[in-house]
């Protein structure tokens, strides 16, 4: 039997001793690893500005306070996406306004958001769902229409692209995660991309307190002024050297999750029990965050005896999300949504195993994956 982790980061010698140089120094805060790790990842998605930050929540977060929306306010978001997405709007003191999934990709439906737009509404908020890009040039197009600020969550979308631009050059500002089982990790951290100078100007200030200079521009030490509101919301010399080493293995990394989806596609597409979304298609390159794959109405409730077969026989799986995020708790209380209000993200929520594509694992894996699907299948159907 194999040993198949859903997600594993990949790290070796080289993250390693960059911890360890960090450790031997005497800066762990504050120091230069930070701006060069922006540099790299600035160069990686060709994006004039980048931000390091501790968490995509906390870019997601900042990039609200930063607009100024608040308490009166609403943000259109999408029903399917992890919670984060939607407690950045809701910290921010806006109102979520929520859209159902695209059936075919997992998406925001974006021919759905115009019915949500009120005098009230100040932004969209879109995620590209397993890395497959949103439509962003359609959904732009109604941005501009209504003057909306556009907020892209990438937290899954590293390596996504349209027509060769990088997904978070887009919108007004894109948001990304480096938790371990993501494209690439710095254990904890996030980062933020922007096109425009005076907003990455701003960006950088507030996520460090509001302080007008950082420790470097300052010319006695300890002397500074703060002229703004802001967070603590940076990343650290550990988590930045961490970074700098994985930003060099992502074409690698990215190359190896597309070669494993692409065999566990074919491998799954002529299961008829099975739907599976859209990925890549036309100018739009998916990053293959992961594969999940839609049972059908008539195994939708066998879902997790097929996960404890796959667990069983070695098989790491996830869910990509267990709920719509209107049906979790604190939003079904605080909104009053009923079931059924977005089906399509009910389908996938409800109806979804995700299955793992990382660069920890090899095409025999896939068939290996694929196998086990199939056998899993067949044994909760008789």
């Amino acid at each position: 039997m194999r040993a198949i982790p859903f997600g594993k980061p990949i790290i070796d010698d080289h993250e390693k001793n960059a911890v360890m140089d960090v450790l031997s120094g005497n800066i762990l805060v504050h120091g230069p690893y930070a701006k060069e790790f922006e540099k790299s990842f600035a160069t990686f998605t060709n994006s004039p500005y980048a931000i390091s930050t501790s968490s995509c929540t906390a870019s997601l977060h900042l990039s609200y306070f930063t607009f100024g929306i608040g308490k009166g306010d609403e943000v259109i978001v999408p029903a399917q996406t992890h919670v984060a997405t939607v407690h950045a709007v809701e910290l921010s003191g806006a109102t979520p306004v929520f859209v159902d999934a695209d059936y075919t990709t997992g998406n925001i439906d974006i021919d759905q958001i115009e019915a949500k737009i009120t005098d009230k509404t100040k932004a969209i908020s879109i995620v590209h769902f397993l890395g497959m890009p949103v439509d962003m040039p359609k959904l732009m197009q109604i941005a501009k229409k209504h003057n909306l600020k556009v907020i892209e969550d990438c937290a899954l979308a590293i390596g996504s692209k349209i027509n060769g631009k990088h997904v978070g050059l887009f919108g007004d500002t894109g948001s990304f995660s480096f938790y371990p089982v993501k494209h690439m990790t710095t254990a904890e951290g996030g980062m933020l991309i922007t096109t425009h100078h005076d907003l990455a100007e701003k960006l950088t200030r507030q996520k460090a307190f509001g302080v007008d200079r950082t420790v470097s521009e300052r010319k006695v030490p300890g002397e500074y002024d703060v002229n703004m509101l802001g967070f603590n919301y940076r990343m650290n010399e550990i988590e930045a050297v961490i970074g700098i080493e994985q930003v060099k293995k992502l074409p690698t990394f990215l190359l190896k999750r597309r070669e494993n989806f692409e065999v566990l596609e074919t491998q799954l597409k002529e299961i008829a029990e099975i739907d599976l979304l859209q990925s890549s298609y036309d100018n739009l390159q998916s990053s293959h965050y992961c594969l999940s794959i839609i049972l059908n109405d008539q195994l939708k409730d066998k879902r997790f005896e097929i996960v404890k077969f796959l667990r069983e026989n070695g098989v790491g799986t996830s869910i990509y999300y267990p709920r719509p995020v209107p049906d979790f708790t604190y939003y079904k209380n605080r909104y009053n949504y009923k079931e059924n209000e977005f089906p399509n993200a009910a389908r996938i929520s409800y109806q979804s195993i995700a299955l793992p594509v990382g660069p920890h694992l090899n095409v025999e894996d896939m068939q290996y994956i694929a196998d086990m699907v199939k056998n899993s299948i067949n044994i909760v159907k008789n």
